[in-house]
Order: structure tokens, then sequence, then C-alpha cells
């Protein structure tokens, strides 16, 4: 009779341990691949309804003007950024992107390094993670437009190196990054 009662204690220690863990994680999976976000041009007023493909929720977080677009930096852009709590390279920095492919492909021994960077909402193995799925989601769109997989590696700093200081979504929106490096 006490070995069960013990059972029994030690099941609902494990089953109350098993609810605390659950109940702090956060909804975006860190462990699957990285999804590209792929919007059609006719979407219109729908893009923002509903889920996308993958089953993220689109983000209602505020636009912030970042000044990164390649047309004001004359073509040489080499930051992605990233909605809140995302890895989903947007639509908006597919020329980012191309232009950085076109230059990998153009020259087979340029090496880059593609750093995935965080806002400092979150824990540091979170920011850690999410850092480096942002860098992975860049190296593998390069790689999809043919870039060879030898001439990106993606790393991650989290929250350890902040573009911007500040606690408002102008700085937190500067640090949801990732930024090629030549290597």
């Amino acid at each position: 009779m006490i070995k069960t009662s013990s059972s029994r204690l030690g099941l609902a220690s494990a089953l109350l341990v098993a609810l605390l863990a659950a109940g702090c994680a956060s909804s975006v999976k860190l462990d699957g691949p990285a999804p590209v976000e792929n919007r059609d041009a006719n979407a219109g007023a729908n893009a923002n309804a509903g889920a996308n493909a993958a089953g993220n929720a689109q983000s209602n977080v505020a636009t912030v003007d970042l000044g990164a677009k390649s047309a004001a930096n004359g073509g040489a852009d080499r930051i992605v950024y990233f909605d809140f709590d995302s890895f989903v390279v947007k639509d908006e920095y597919r020329g980012v992107v191309e232009t950085n492919a076109k230059q990998l492909n153009a020259n087979r021994q340029k090496r880059v390094s593609v750093e995935g960077h965080t806002d400092d909402r979150g824990g540091r193995e979170y920011n850690l993670a999410l850092g480096q799925k942002r860098a992975e989601a860049v190296q593998k769109s390069l790689t999809l437009l043919g870039v060879q997989a030898s001439q990106v590696e993606a790393v991650s700093f989290g929250e350890e190196r902040p573009a911007a200081t500040g606690a408002d979504e102008a700085a937190w929106a500067k640090n949801r990054r990732a930024e090629l490096k030549d290597r």
C-alpha cells in the first residue's frame, strides 16, 4: 500500500512539472525547417487575414520604418529584418536576398556569414535559438537561389549585439535582423 501511494505521488509530481514547463513554452516552433514567406501579388487586402500555409498567424506589430530599403543604399543592403517572434523572410526583403545571391553566384570563391539577431525580450537560450533560425532562413533563401551551401555560414548572436538601444518598438524592430557579412 505504501508503494502505491509513493508511486502516485511521484506521478503527480511529474505531471505538475510537465504542466508548468508547458505553460512557459512559446508558440513558435524552433525545431522545424525555416519557412520562407511567399505571397501572391494579387492577395491584396486578404494578405493579413487568417494564417499562412505554415500555420503561423500574421503579426499585429505596428509598422516601423527601418530605413534599409535597397534603393536608398544603392542596392547594397545586407540586412533582413523580421517580425516579432518570427523567422520568416518577408517578401519586402526579397531584393536584399536576391542581390546578395547574385553576388555570391558570380563569385563562387566569396564566403559570407549570416548573423541572426533578436531584440532583448525573451530568455537567452530562446533568443539564441531564434537568432539561429533567422540566420538559417536567410541561408536557405540564398541556397534556393543557387548559392552553394559552402559559401554561407549561419550563426546566432541572439540579443548580445543590439543595433539599437531602447525599450520601444523602434529599437526592438532594428534588433530583429539577420546581417550578411563577408568572411
